[in-house]
Protein backbone atom coordinates (compact mmCIF):
# COMPACT_ATOMS: atom_id res chain seq x y z
CA UNK A 1 0.00 0.00 0.00
CA UNK A 2 1.34 3.43 -0.92
CA UNK A 3 2.12 6.10 1.63
CA UNK A 4 -0.74 8.24 0.26
CA UNK A 5 -3.21 5.36 0.58
CA UNK A 6 -2.04 4.60 4.11
CA UNK A 7 -2.37 8.23 5.15
CA UNK A 8 -5.80 8.53 3.55
CA UNK A 9 -7.06 5.38 5.27
CA UNK A 10 -5.81 6.57 8.65
CA UNK A 11 -7.52 9.94 8.27
CA UNK A 12 -10.85 8.35 7.31
CA UNK A 13 -10.88 6.03 10.32
CA UNK A 14 -12.31 7.56 13.49
CA UNK A 15 -9.64 8.36 16.05
CA UNK A 16 -10.12 6.72 19.42
CA UNK A 17 -8.46 8.57 22.26
CA UNK A 18 -9.60 5.76 24.57
CA UNK A 19 -10.12 2.14 23.60
CA UNK A 20 -12.59 0.53 25.98
CA UNK A 21 -11.40 -2.85 27.21
CA UNK A 22 -13.38 -5.56 29.02
CA UNK A 23 -12.56 -4.14 32.46
CA UNK A 24 -13.55 -0.58 31.60
CA UNK A 25 -16.73 -1.78 29.85
CA UNK A 26 -17.68 -3.80 32.92
CA UNK A 27 -17.06 -0.80 35.20
CA UNK A 28 -19.05 1.46 32.90
CA UNK A 29 -21.95 -1.00 32.83
CA UNK A 30 -21.89 -1.24 36.64
CA UNK A 31 -21.93 2.50 37.25
CA UNK A 32 -24.64 2.96 34.63
CA UNK A 33 -26.82 0.31 36.28
CA UNK A 34 -26.38 1.89 39.71
CA UNK A 35 -26.99 5.30 38.15
CA UNK A 36 -30.25 4.15 36.61
CA UNK A 37 -31.32 2.82 40.01
CA UNK A 38 -30.26 6.09 41.64
CA UNK A 39 -32.32 8.15 39.20
CA UNK A 40 -35.42 5.96 39.02
CA UNK A 41 -35.70 4.45 42.53
CA UNK A 42 -38.89 6.46 43.35
CA UNK A 43 -40.66 4.49 40.61
CA UNK A 44 -39.08 1.15 41.50
CA UNK A 45 -39.44 1.08 45.29
CA UNK A 46 -42.91 0.17 46.59
CA UNK A 47 -44.47 2.51 49.17
CA UNK A 48 -43.90 -0.05 51.92
CA UNK A 49 -40.15 -0.44 51.28
CA UNK A 50 -37.48 0.93 53.61
CA UNK A 51 -36.07 3.03 50.76
CA UNK A 52 -39.33 4.92 50.38
CA UNK A 53 -39.46 5.41 54.14
CA UNK A 54 -36.13 7.25 53.88
CA UNK A 55 -36.99 9.34 50.83
CA UNK A 56 -34.92 12.29 52.02
CA UNK A 57 -31.86 10.14 52.68
CA UNK A 58 -31.89 7.98 49.55
CA UNK A 59 -30.54 10.67 47.17
CA UNK A 60 -27.59 11.23 49.51
CA UNK A 61 -26.90 7.51 49.57
CA UNK A 62 -26.92 7.21 45.81
CA UNK A 63 -24.87 10.41 45.44
CA UNK A 64 -22.12 9.03 47.68
CA UNK A 65 -22.15 5.71 45.88
CA UNK A 66 -22.00 7.35 42.45
CA UNK A 67 -18.94 9.40 43.44
CA UNK A 68 -17.04 6.20 44.13
CA UNK A 69 -18.30 4.40 41.05
CA UNK A 70 -17.57 7.27 38.66
CA UNK A 71 -14.04 7.35 40.06
CA UNK A 72 -13.74 3.60 39.46
CA UNK A 73 -14.90 4.00 35.85
CA UNK A 74 -12.47 6.86 35.22
CA UNK A 75 -9.63 4.78 36.65
CA UNK A 76 -10.59 1.73 34.59
CA UNK A 77 -10.80 3.76 31.38
CA UNK A 78 -7.49 5.45 32.15
CA UNK A 79 -5.89 2.06 32.69
CA UNK A 80 -7.19 0.89 29.32
CA UNK A 81 -5.16 3.49 27.44
CA UNK A 82 -5.68 7.13 28.39
CA UNK A 83 -2.20 8.27 27.38
CA UNK A 84 -0.54 11.66 27.89
CA UNK A 85 -1.80 13.05 24.59
CA UNK A 86 -5.37 12.05 25.43
CA UNK A 87 -5.01 13.57 28.90
CA UNK A 88 -3.87 16.84 27.32
CA UNK A 89 -6.84 16.82 24.95
CA UNK A 90 -9.14 15.99 27.86
CA UNK A 91 -7.80 18.92 29.87
CA UNK A 92 -8.27 21.41 27.04
CA UNK A 93 -11.81 20.31 26.21
CA UNK A 94 -12.89 20.04 29.86
CA UNK A 95 -11.53 23.51 30.60
CA UNK A 96 -13.31 24.89 27.53
CA UNK A 97 -16.59 23.24 28.49
CA UNK A 98 -16.31 24.42 32.10
CA UNK A 99 -15.68 27.97 30.87
CA UNK A 100 -18.66 27.85 28.51
CA UNK A 101 -21.17 26.78 31.14
CA UNK A 102 -21.22 30.03 33.21
CA UNK A 103 -21.87 32.12 30.07
CA UNK A 104 -25.59 31.58 30.39
CA UNK A 105 -25.47 30.49 34.03
CA UNK A 106 -28.34 28.16 33.16
CA UNK A 107 -30.60 31.13 32.33
CA UNK A 108 -33.49 29.90 30.17
CA UNK A 109 -31.39 26.87 29.25
CA UNK A 110 -28.59 28.86 27.60
CA UNK A 111 -25.87 26.28 28.15
CA UNK A 112 -23.43 26.21 25.20
CA UNK A 113 -21.25 23.52 26.75
CA UNK A 114 -23.71 20.83 25.63
CA UNK A 115 -22.96 21.23 21.94
CA UNK A 116 -19.21 20.90 22.61
CA UNK A 117 -19.84 17.65 24.51
CA UNK A 118 -21.82 16.26 21.57
CA UNK A 119 -19.15 17.10 18.99
CA UNK A 120 -16.28 15.92 21.19
CA UNK A 121 -17.95 12.60 21.92
CA UNK A 122 -18.66 12.16 18.22
CA UNK A 123 -15.03 12.67 17.18
CA UNK A 124 -13.19 11.08 20.09
CA UNK A 125 -15.45 8.13 20.83
CA UNK A 126 -17.70 6.93 23.67
CA UNK A 127 -14.97 6.14 26.21
CA UNK A 128 -13.37 9.54 25.95
CA UNK A 129 -16.84 11.12 25.82
CA UNK A 130 -17.87 9.61 29.15
CA UNK A 131 -14.70 10.76 30.90
CA UNK A 132 -14.93 14.21 29.28
CA UNK A 133 -18.55 14.71 30.27
CA UNK A 134 -17.92 13.71 33.89
CA UNK A 135 -14.74 15.75 34.28
CA UNK A 136 -16.24 18.82 32.59
CA UNK A 137 -19.26 18.83 34.86
CA UNK A 138 -17.05 18.42 37.93
CA UNK A 139 -14.76 21.27 36.83
CA UNK A 140 -17.69 23.56 36.04
CA UNK A 141 -19.24 22.86 39.45
CA UNK A 142 -16.01 23.90 41.14
CA UNK A 143 -15.86 27.00 38.95
CA UNK A 144 -19.44 28.08 39.62
CA UNK A 145 -19.78 26.85 43.20
CA UNK A 146 -22.41 24.31 42.20
CA UNK A 147 -21.16 21.52 44.45
CA UNK A 148 -23.87 19.53 46.19
CA UNK A 149 -25.56 16.12 46.32
CA UNK A 150 -26.74 16.68 42.75
CA UNK A 151 -23.17 16.87 41.35
CA UNK A 152 -22.55 13.08 41.04
CA UNK A 153 -25.85 12.77 39.17
CA UNK A 154 -24.83 15.64 36.88
CA UNK A 155 -21.46 14.02 36.23
CA UNK A 156 -23.02 10.70 35.34
CA UNK A 157 -25.77 12.25 33.19
CA UNK A 158 -23.26 14.40 31.28
CA UNK A 159 -21.02 11.36 30.86
CA UNK A 160 -23.93 9.49 29.29
CA UNK A 161 -24.74 12.55 27.16
CA UNK A 162 -21.24 12.74 25.63
CA UNK A 163 -20.82 8.96 25.43
CA UNK A 164 -24.05 8.63 23.45
CA UNK A 165 -22.69 10.97 20.79
CA UNK A 166 -19.72 8.64 20.37
CA UNK A 167 -22.07 5.70 19.79
CA UNK A 168 -23.93 7.32 16.90
CA UNK A 169 -23.66 5.49 13.56
CA UNK A 170 -21.31 6.30 10.70
CA UNK A 171 -18.29 7.72 12.56
CA UNK A 172 -15.95 6.92 9.65
CA UNK A 173 -18.20 7.65 6.69
CA UNK A 174 -20.95 10.13 7.51
CA UNK A 175 -19.91 13.72 6.89
CA UNK A 176 -21.37 17.07 5.88
CA UNK A 177 -24.94 18.17 6.35
CA UNK A 178 -26.21 14.67 7.10
CA UNK A 179 -23.82 14.33 10.03
CA UNK A 180 -24.70 17.79 11.36
CA UNK A 181 -28.41 17.01 11.11
CA UNK A 182 -27.90 13.75 13.01
CA UNK A 183 -25.84 15.46 15.73
CA UNK A 184 -28.37 18.29 16.03
CA UNK A 185 -31.21 15.78 16.39
CA UNK A 186 -29.28 13.83 18.99
CA UNK A 187 -28.39 17.00 20.88
CA UNK A 188 -32.04 18.06 20.93
CA UNK A 189 -33.30 14.75 22.29
CA UNK A 190 -30.41 14.35 24.72
CA UNK A 191 -30.94 17.88 26.09
CA UNK A 192 -34.49 16.96 27.08
CA UNK A 193 -33.33 13.59 28.41
CA UNK A 194 -30.65 15.26 30.53
CA UNK A 195 -33.19 17.63 32.06
CA UNK A 196 -35.59 14.78 32.77
CA UNK A 197 -33.09 12.54 34.53
CA UNK A 198 -31.77 15.46 36.57
CA UNK A 199 -35.35 16.20 37.62
CA UNK A 200 -35.50 12.63 38.89
CA UNK A 201 -32.41 13.24 41.00
CA UNK A 202 -33.78 16.36 42.70
CA UNK A 203 -37.46 15.56 42.82
CA UNK A 204 -37.35 13.25 45.91
CA UNK A 205 -35.83 16.10 47.96
CA UNK A 206 -39.12 17.99 47.76
CA UNK A 207 -41.50 17.58 50.65
CA UNK A 208 -44.83 16.01 49.79
CA UNK A 209 -46.51 18.65 51.94
CA UNK A 210 -44.95 21.49 49.94
CA UNK A 211 -46.67 20.82 46.64
CA UNK A 212 -49.01 18.43 44.90
CA UNK A 213 -46.27 17.70 42.33
CA UNK A 214 -43.71 16.58 44.95
CA UNK A 215 -42.68 12.98 45.46
CA UNK A 216 -44.94 11.19 47.92
CA UNK A 217 -43.31 8.05 49.37
CA UNK A 218 -46.73 6.76 50.41
CA UNK A 219 -48.35 7.13 46.99
CA UNK A 220 -48.46 4.35 44.37
CA UNK A 221 -46.14 4.39 41.36
CA UNK A 222 -48.81 5.64 38.93
CA UNK A 223 -49.63 8.61 41.16
CA UNK A 224 -45.97 9.52 41.58
CA UNK A 225 -45.41 9.22 37.85
CA UNK A 226 -48.23 11.69 37.23
CA UNK A 227 -46.74 14.00 39.86
CA UNK A 228 -43.34 13.77 38.21
CA UNK A 229 -44.68 14.62 34.75
CA UNK A 230 -46.49 17.62 36.21
CA UNK A 231 -43.31 18.63 38.03
CA UNK A 232 -41.28 18.53 34.80
CA UNK A 233 -43.87 20.53 32.87
CA UNK A 234 -44.17 23.13 35.61
CA UNK A 235 -40.53 23.62 36.54
CA UNK A 236 -38.08 22.65 33.79
CA UNK A 237 -39.74 22.44 30.39
CA UNK A 238 -38.68 25.99 29.49
CA UNK A 239 -35.05 25.35 30.50
CA UNK A 240 -34.94 22.02 28.64
CA UNK A 241 -36.41 23.62 25.53
CA UNK A 242 -33.88 26.45 25.70
CA UNK A 243 -31.01 23.98 26.15
CA UNK A 244 -32.22 21.95 23.17
CA UNK A 245 -32.61 25.01 20.92
CA UNK A 246 -29.17 26.39 21.83
CA UNK A 247 -27.56 22.99 21.23
CA UNK A 248 -29.25 22.61 17.83
CA UNK A 249 -28.44 26.15 16.68
CA UNK A 250 -24.78 25.95 17.72
CA UNK A 251 -24.39 22.50 16.17
CA UNK A 252 -25.81 23.61 12.83
CA UNK A 253 -23.92 26.92 12.70
CA UNK A 254 -20.56 26.09 14.30
CA UNK A 255 -20.56 22.31 14.13
CA UNK A 256 -18.75 21.90 10.81
CA UNK A 257 -15.84 24.12 11.87
CA UNK A 258 -15.56 22.53 15.32
CA UNK A 259 -15.67 19.01 13.89
CA UNK A 260 -12.89 19.84 11.43
CA UNK A 261 -10.78 21.33 14.21
CA UNK A 262 -11.30 18.33 16.48
CA UNK A 263 -10.54 15.84 13.72
CA UNK A 264 -7.44 17.74 12.69
CA UNK A 265 -6.25 17.80 16.30
CA UNK A 266 -6.83 14.07 16.75
CA UNK A 267 -4.97 13.25 13.54
CA UNK A 268 -2.00 15.31 14.64
CA UNK A 269 -2.10 13.81 18.11
CA UNK A 270 -2.07 10.28 16.61
CA UNK A 271 -3.44 8.76 19.82
CA UNK A 272 -3.02 5.18 18.63
CA UNK A 273 0.55 5.61 17.45
CA UNK A 274 3.08 4.60 20.10
CA UNK A 275 5.70 7.15 21.05
CA UNK A 276 9.24 6.03 20.16
CA UNK A 277 12.60 7.67 20.54
CA UNK A 278 15.46 7.17 18.10
CA UNK A 279 19.01 7.08 19.34
CA UNK A 280 21.02 10.17 18.43
CA UNK A 281 23.05 9.85 15.29
CA UNK A 282 21.05 6.96 13.84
Amino acid sequence: MSLWATTRASTQRQARAVRLGPRSLAALALVSAVGVAGFTWPFLAPPTSRLSAHAQDAPWLFAGLLVLLVAVVAAAISESGLGPKAVAMLGVLAATGAALRPIGAGTAGIEPMFFLMVLSGRVLGPGFGFVLGSVTMFASALLTGGVGPWLPFQMLAMGWFAMGAGLLPGPDRLRGRAELAMLAGYGCLAAFAYGTVMNMAGWPFMSALASNVAFDPHAPVAANLARFVAYCLATSLGWDLGRAVVTVVLTLTLGAAVLRALRRATRRAAFETPVTFDAAGK
